[in-house]
C-alpha cells in the first residue's frame, strides 16, 4: 500500500465508532452486515452510522454491495492485511519474527 493510503486507513480507524464498526465487520466475516444489523448491534443513529460507513468505504477498509433492497457491508481483508503488513514490515530489523506463545505480539 502507498503511504497516503495507509494514512487514510489509519485516520478512518482513529474514530471510536468507526473502529467498532470495522471490528464488528471483521468478526462476521464474508457474510457482512446490513446497516440495520450494525445499528442494532451498536445502537448508533442511522444518519451517524451512514456517515461513518462512508468514511470506512472511502478508506478502502470496507466494501459495500447491494443485495436486492439491502446494502451489505464487509471488511476488506486484503486492505486490512496490507495495512498490517505495512505496519510490521520492518519488525525485528528484517529478521524473522518469533511470535510469542499468546500470538498477540512479536517476541523480538
Amino acid at each position: 500500500m502507498e503511504e497516503n493510503e495507509i494514512i487514510k486507513a489509519l485516520a478512518a480507524l482513529a474514530q471510536p465508532l468507526r473502529l467498532q464498526v470495522f471490528r464488528a465487520l471483521v468478526v462476521v466475516g464474508d457474510a457482512g452486515l446490513t446497516p440495520g444489523a450494525i445499528h442494532e448491534a451498536l445502537g448508533t443513529p442511522p444518519a451517524t452510522l451512514s456517515f461513518h460507513l462512508k468514511e470506512l468505504v472511502n478508506a478502502g477498509l470496507v466494501t459495500q454491495e447491494r443485495a436486492s433492497r439491502n446494502l451489505i457491508y464487509r471488511a476488506n481483508y486484503e486492505r486490512m492485511n496490507g495495512l498490517l503488513g505495512y505496519l510490521t514490515e520492518n519488525c525485528c530489523q528484517g529478521e524473522a519474527c518469533a511470535v510469542d506463545s499468546n500470538a498477540t505480539s512479536c517476541a523480538c
